[in-house]
C-alpha cells in the first residue's frame, strides 16, 4: 500500500530537480552509554542538522537507573517524546509531573533553567530527547515548560505531528514555526512520500523499530541525514517500522557552545551562564543541590 500525503498546492510548483527524492549524506549509530545512545551532539552531527543540534535515544529500566539530578541549560529548547513507559520531569520554571506513553514535554531553557527527571513506574521507558537551537529573539527570554499528553496530537497519514504542521495535523507545542518533528509508523510494504514545507532544507530520520528504505536502507538504531534541499523524502518499510523525522529551515547562526548551552553569540552565552549560576545559588540555598 502507498501512502502519498501531498502538501498544499504551493509545493507542487517546485522544479523537477527539487521534486526528486533526496540522498543520504551522513549516517550514524551514535555512541551508547548504558541505556542511552547519543546520536547527535552540537559539536558533530548537529552542525549538519541545525537547528536540531542534539539527540539521545533512551531505553531505561527504572529499577536500574536512578533519576538524573538537577542540571542546567540555556539557549536551547529540549523536546522529550516518550514512546513507552513513564518519565518524571521538574524544572525551575515551575513545572513538575510525569510524561505518560505518547506524551511530549517541551522545555524552553532560553535564558536559563535547571531541570531533573528520570524513568518511573515499572515499564521500560523508551523515547527520544531532542535539543533545538533557538533563534536570537528566543534564546535569552524567560524559560518555559509545556507538557502535552497523547490526546493532544493529531496525525496526518502515517505521521503524528509532535512539532509544527503537516497536512491536517498541527501541534500545540509552542516551538518556532520553522520546524516540523514527526513520529511516524509504517507497516511492512507501505510507502510514504514526505513533502517538506517550503524552505525546509534540513531533513533527517532516526529509526527505533524495523527497517526502512529511504531509498538506502536505514536500520533500527540508525540516524540518517539527507542532503540539504527542499525536495521530497521517500520511504518504504521493509519491516513494520517506527521512526522520527525532522525537517526545518536551516538555522543560519554559528553554534556558540557552553557545557550545557548552545547560543548564537558569545554575549548571549555569557548571559545564559550568568543566569545558570544565579539559579544554582538558589537551589543550593533551598537544599536541592
Amino acid at each position: 500500500m502507498t501512502i502519498d500525503m501531498k502538501m498544499p498546492a504551493a509545493t507542487t510548483l517546485r522544479g523537477t530537480a527539487e521534486a526528486r527524492a533526496r540522498r543520504i549524506v551522513h549516517r550514524t549509530r551514535g555512541r551508547s552509554h548504558g541505556p542511552i545512545t547519543r546520536l547527535v551532539s552540537p559539536s558533530d552531527v548537529g552542525e549538519l542538522m541545525k537547528p536540531f543540534v542534539f539527540l539521545d535515544y533512551f531505553d531505561i529500566d527504572p529499577k536500574h537507573m536512578p533519576a538524573i539530578g538537577f542540571h542546567p541549560h540555556s539557549g536551547i529548547a529540549t523536546l522529550t517524546v516518550l514512546l513507552e513507559g513513564q518519565i518524571s520531569y521538574e524544572e525551575t520554571s515551575g513545572t513538575k509531573g510525569v510524561i505518560e506513553p505518547g506524551g511530549v514535554e517541551w522545555m524552553r531553557a532560553a535564558g536559563g533553567v535547571w531541570h531533573t527527571g528520570g524513568a518511573v513506574g515499572t515499564a521500560r521507558a523508551k523515547g527520544y530527547q531532542l535539543w533545538i537551537a533557538l533563534p536570537p529573539e528566543m534564546e535569552s527570554i524567560e524559560s518555559e515548560a509545556q507538557y502535552l499528553g497523547r490526546e493532544h496530537f493529531r496525525a496526518h497519514g502515517p505521521a503524528r505531528v509532535t512539532v509544527g504542521r503537516y497536512g491536517e495535523g498541527t501541534s500545540e507545542v509552542r516551538a518556532p514555526a520553522t520546524i516540523n518533528y514527526l513520529d511516524a509508523a509504517l507497516k511492512k510494504g507501505e510507502k510514504w512520500r514526505y513533502e517538506p514545507p517550503d524552505h525546509h532544507t534540513v531533513g533527517w530520520i532516526a529509526v527505533h523499530r524495523g527497517k526502512l528504505a529511504a531509498p538506502e536502507i536505514v536500520d533500527k538504531g540508525e540516524l540518517a541525514v539527507f542532503e540539504e534541499s527542499n525536495g521530497a523524502l521517500e520511504f518504504e518499510a521493509l519491516e513494520d517500522t517506527g521512526f522520527i523525522l525532522g525537517s526545518a529551515v536551516k538555522h543560519p547562526y554559528d553554534l556558540v557552545l557552553g557545557t550545557y548551552s548552545v547560543h548564537t553569540s558569545k554575549q548571549a552565552l555569557e548571559r545564559g551562564e550568568e543566569k545558570i549560576v544565579e539559579i544554582r545559588k538558589r537551589l543550593r540555598a533551598e537544599g536541592r543541590l
